[in-house]
């Protein structure tokens, strides 16, 4: 018969909550007894929907690229198809592939299915799977974890367990950024950002208000959304402006927020940077196209990739090491949006001599 949870539970003398506390990643459970569970679990290949019993252990040499379905048909300017690219670099240096695939419920869905509903696991095609973004369940990625598949995440962490991830330095990355704004001479420096659950999230808030305290200012206001949609912007941006007392800065979790704080103001009659400052984060594509151009925070796509493919093949070949949480490094992009003038065009001298 299969497994339970009652099973892992009596063998190792704890209450059932005790056990699906610490296969989900909950707190209220020791290090100790989340580590005895979660050794039981990898030893026994426990699964709560039976993944990883029939895992092949031939190798592959493909590993599996996963984001949440939802993100499918909006994958936004290819961010993580562009930390794919850099995945894809990396392990073919070492003769390996990648596969793109999807898990979750369709678009506009909020749950999220077991592990069985992802194929690569399931039919034991892939050696070791690298999960992108802050919307994949903890429950599913522990999930995995126990049926014995090497994992790596990206943009994302566990609270209580610890998992090899890498990661942006958002804390700071948004630091840099706020800081930039306090020294434009803006007092009121608002906040705006995705889902308390998101790391990304955490840590950009986290550096914006340390920031504003080491300048010895306060948060003008903070306001979270469900997601970071160009529409999540807009609406934030709108409550801003609703209040006594509006901004006249604002610092966006992400380029997309940063979009729709723009259009916000201007279809309120104010002007960016003239009324408003707007910084965003990520350095899409598009922020250098808006009008004017986004000042915002470059993550380095394709080198979080490569990092996170290293950490993958270093899990497959080498030695077994504790889990790494592993940082890349962020750029502060200065364009117009902050107020910055137009940065000067470069005007190369060509002599007579070199033009022949």
């Amino acid at each position: 018969m299969p497994m339970t949870i009652k099973d892992l539970a009596a063998r190792l003398g704890v209450s059932t909550a005790t056990v699906s506390r610490a296969l989900n990643d909950k707190p209220g459970v020791s290090d100790e007894v989340r580590r005895r569970v979660l050794d039981l679990a990898a030893d026994l290949s426990f699964a709560p929907n039976g993944t990883g019993r029939g895992l092949s252990t031939a190798r592959t040499q493909t590993l599996g690229f996963v984001l949440r379905r939802k993100a499918f048909p909006t994958v936004r300017d290819d961010f993580y198809l562009q930390i794919m690219h850099g995945v894809e670099q990396e392990v073919a240096r070492n003769g390996y592939h990648v596969i793109l695939s999807a898990v979750g419920a369709p678009a506009g869905a909020n749950s999220m299915n077991g592990a069985n509903d992802l194929s690569l696991v399931r039919e034991g095609r892939v050696d070791g799977l690298i999960l992108a973004g802050p919307d994949i369940d903890s429950s599913l990625i522990l999930e995995l974890q126990h049926s014995g598949v090497p994992l790596v995440l990206v943009d994302n962490v566990l609270r209580q367990t610890p998992v090899d991830c890498v990661l942006n330095d958002d804390r700071e990355g948004a630091f840099a950024a706020v800081i930039h704004l306090i020294e434009h001479g803006y007092e009121r420096i608002a906040f705006i950002g995705g889902p308390f659950t998101w790391i990304s999230t955490v840590e950009r808030r986290a550096g914006y208000e340390e920031a504003l305290a080491t300048r010895n200012k306060t948060p003008s206001a903070i306001v979270h959304q469900r997601e970071t949609t160009v529409e999540t912007g807009y609406a934030a941006m709108i409550e801003l402006l609703e209040q006594d007392t509006p901004p006249s800065a604002v610092f966006a979790v992400n380029d997309s927020m940063a979009f729709g704080a723009m259009r916000a103001a201007r279809e309120n009659g104010l002007a960016v940077p003239g009324d408003l400052a707007v910084v965003g984060y990520d350095d899409i594509d598009a922020a250098q196209h808006t009008t004017p151009p986004l000042t915002t925070v470059r993550i380095f796509k394709e080198r979080v990739g490569e990092v996170a493919a290293r950490r993958l093949l270093d899990r497959l070949t080498g030695p077994a090491t504790p889990p790494q949480r592993t940082y890349v490094g962020t750029e502060l992009v200065i364009r117009q949006s902050c107020g910055c003038p137009p940065a000067p065009l470069r005007r190369e001298v060509v002599s007579a001599a070199d033009a022949l």
